[in-house]
């Protein structure tokens, strides 16, 4: 059984210089693509703010106890070519995330020819679950963590009664869009720890034991992270945190059933 999955590993190797004319061509390919979503993000960029404004606006309803399409919200920049390299940021960004499966992918096929047949099969379903995690990062900040950011933040507002002086939140467009992507791209790749931990485990480098073991440290390493990716603010450290935390415990048990059997390890040696 080794020898016969030597060979097919045997034959699937090719010289340097087709590594690097394979690479060079499925990067390209990357390339084209992240262009062609950027342009169609850059044209769509407004709707997209738009969208993103959401939560914001409906966190300032709720402050000032009106509803949402009573409310007038006046976005706020401080530059002239600010709202434009808005615009760029914002295309450049969705256009990561709409071509996200095509870059699992071509890496998948980078990579391929250097697999065993079992191991392209226990490989395969991840290039489903990788964007499926990114994307629930993504909707977890949506719908979970920038309504509580920012009724957090407008929960400053008030008026001093010593000073008679109002104090108001006022929306920045750059700043705004700075924290949102940046907890967008933060949650969407710290989800896809559960699939670097089933890989690691797979390949029978870490142990599920291991792991579980060691969790104290790994609360320790995940408060960390997320006290040092995030926005200096409470709510978003806490959630991601607590998030991380959960995938942790989950990534465990994917790990349990994608650690080699002894079985395995026992016939893969005859």
């Amino acid at each position: 059984m080794a020898q016969v999955e030597e060979d097919q590993v045997e034959q699937s190797r090719a010289p340097l210089i087709e590594h690097l004319v394979e690479l060079r061509s499925r990067l390209m390919v990357l390339v084209i693509a992240l262009l062609v979503a950027f342009v169609g993000c850059f044209f769509a960029a407004e709707i997209i703010y738009g969208w993103l404004l959401l939560p914001y606006q409906s966190a300032a309803a709720a402050a000032r106890n009106i509803p949402i399409e009573e409310l007038e919200l006046t976005a706020n920049f401080f530059a002239p070519m600010e709202f434009f390299f808005v615009k760029l940021q914002l295309a450049f960004i969705g256009a990561i995330m709409v071509i996200f499966p095509l870059i699992a992918w071509q890496i998948y096929g980078f990579v391929a020819p250097g697999l065993y047949n079992n191991e392209k099969g226990a490989f395969a379903p991840f290039l489903v679950l990788s964007p499926m995690l990114f994307a629930g990062g993504v909707s977890f900040v949506y719908y979970m963590v920038l309504p509580m950011v920012m009724r957090f933040s407008l929960g400053q507002e008030q008026v001093s009664e010593l000073a008679g002086v109002s104090i108001e939140l006022l929306l920045n467009v750059s700043h705004y869009m700075n924290l949102v992507t940046l907890l967008m791209l933060v949650f969407g790749l710290s989800f896809q720890m559960p699939i670097l931990m089933m890989l690691l485990a797979k390949a029978g480098i870490v142990r599920s034991t291991t792991m579980l073991a060691g969790w104290r440290y790994a609360v320790v390493g995940i408060a960390l992270f997320a006290a040092f990716a995030t926005p200096p603010d409470p709510i978003s450290q806490l959630l991601l945190g607590t998030a991380m935390l959960l995938l942790y415990f989950i990534s465990i048990g994917g790990m349990k059933m994608m650690e080699p059997k002894p079985d395995d390890t026992d016939s893969s040696d005859e």
